[in-house]
């Protein structure tokens, strides 16, 4: 077989590294890739431009299965342009990845099919939106409803912060178009659960829970990243907290996902709150998040192609989906600076003597050395018998690593 893998991130090096194990697997394309993916033995990077590139790509490769990491590109139609063709891809079509891509069509979607998740309210018209702050009470969440890279989600304490937050997404524009409109909700107090599941339309079979820590400073401080570290599996999802989480999340978006025609074999991958009033939905992404991934595929002991197969074939099967009995911890070495303005082309070192799983993201190579070209570097991975023991593992592997204003949370795990 010969698949193709859309993206140049953490996730796609994780996803790249699995779908290897595969002995049916003789060429893994990653496109484009990066320098992590290109030391995998199966792997080529390859350089294509745009959706027309990848599709080009793939019919004259003659690929057998394309899955896609990048939000933009499911939002963008992909996956319908692949079916056209006759090409077998894994993910949501362009009116199933509207769930991830309009967070106000995610919300108006729970809403209709008793989804469980904060009160809101959406505005196009940025003085309608700081004149119904004046009538609420704080804290807030204001989010732009468009793709803002996992950024475009800010908690207000007051009308002060609120008013600056609507002025910054949807006059400044700092999340470019995905603020011509925001949804404005219920701040909802508790713990966050991400949950990757897989599903064909006809069910949805969840893969082991997670925890994301998002700020990019301890003690969940400061802004908003596409994710500093995850644990895996969640400590906070008991078998109570995943009850609800079946009947109150998953139960009715199943519901929804028949009754609106959302006819696609891909991911669901939810994030949830969990607290004292129960689980609550915040968001619905249509990808393997970043960097849920990462601690998610180490941790599965079957083989993840085989699961995708079984999707497309409709003959997915929760059964057959089987776990490592351990525990995963991730840490993520960013560039002093992100999740703002930062520098690249620090040479980066130690690599070589980590033995726990190395999964690049940022990095490319110049002259035979190893350079950061973004703003979330690597994740270092490690399992172990429990949290406790996963994360020493991961924390003793990131300190052998070193680049020019290397950063990187301290407290990946920490449960309060």
């Amino acid at each position: 077989m010969k698949i193709l893998v859309v993206g140049s991130g953490g996730r796609e090096h994780a996803i790249c590294w699995k779908i290897q194990e595969n002995k049916n697997v003789n060429k893994i394309y990653c496109a484009p890739g990066n320098a992590g993916t290109e030391l995998l033995e199966k792997v080529e990077n390859v350089d294509l431009q745009g959706m027309e590139d990848i599709l080009a790509f793939a019919e004259k490769e003659k690929i057998d299965l394309t899955m896609v990491g990048s939000e933009e590109l499911l939002v963008a139609g992909i996956v319908d342009k692949f079916k056209e063709k006759g090409l077998k891809i894994f993910g949501p079509d362009s009116k199933a990845a509207l769930l991830e891509g309009s967070k106000a069509y995610a919300k108006d979607f729970m809403k209709k099919y008793g989804v469980k998740t904060a009160a809101y309210e959406i505005f196009t018209d940025a003085d309608k939106a700081k004149a119904y702050l004046d009538t609420i009470n704080f804290p807030v969440v204001i989010k732009a409803s468009g793709l803002a890279a996992g950024k475009g989600v800010l908690i207000c304490a007051d009308i002060k912060e609120g008013i600056e937050a609507v002025n910054d997404i949807m006059v400044d524009k700092k999340f470019s178009d995905a603020g011509n409109e925001v949804v404005i909700e219920e701040f909802l107090e508790g713990v966050e659960a991400s949950i990757l599941s897989i599903t064909d339309s006809k069910q949805i079979v969840s893969f082991i829970s997670a925890k994301d820590h998002k700020k990019i400073g301890e003690g969940d401080t400061g802004l908003n990243t596409g994710g500093m570290g995850v644990i895996a599996p969640n400590p906070y999802v008991t078998t109570e907290v995943y009850d609800h989480y079946i009947k109150d999340i998953v139960e009715p978006t199943l519901n929804g996902i028949k009754a609106e025609g959302l006819d696609f074999c891909g991911v669901i991958f939810f994030g949830l709150m969990i607290n004292s009033r129960g689980v609550y939905l915040l968001e619905y992404n249509m990808r393997m998040g970043d960097p849920e991934t990462q601690v998610v595929l180490p941790l599965l002991d079957s083989d993840f192609l085989d699961i995708l197969n079984d999707t497309l074939q409709g003959t997915l099967d929760n059964d057959k989906i089987k776990w490592k009995d351990q525990s995963a911890c991730c840490v993520v070495a960013a560039s002093g600076g992100y999740p703002e303005a930062y520098n690249k082309g620090y040479e980066i070192t130690g690599c070589e003597t980590v033995e726990d799983i190395v999964f690049m993201a940022g990095v490319k190579k110049e002259d035979e050395k190893f350079v950061t070209s973004g703003g979330r570097v690597l994740n270092v991975v490690a399992l172990g018998k429990d949290l406790d023991d996963a994360k020493k593992n991961a924390y003793n592997s990131i300190e052998k690593i070193k680049f020019d204003k290397m950063y990187y949370r301290r407290d990946i795990g920490k449960i309060n």
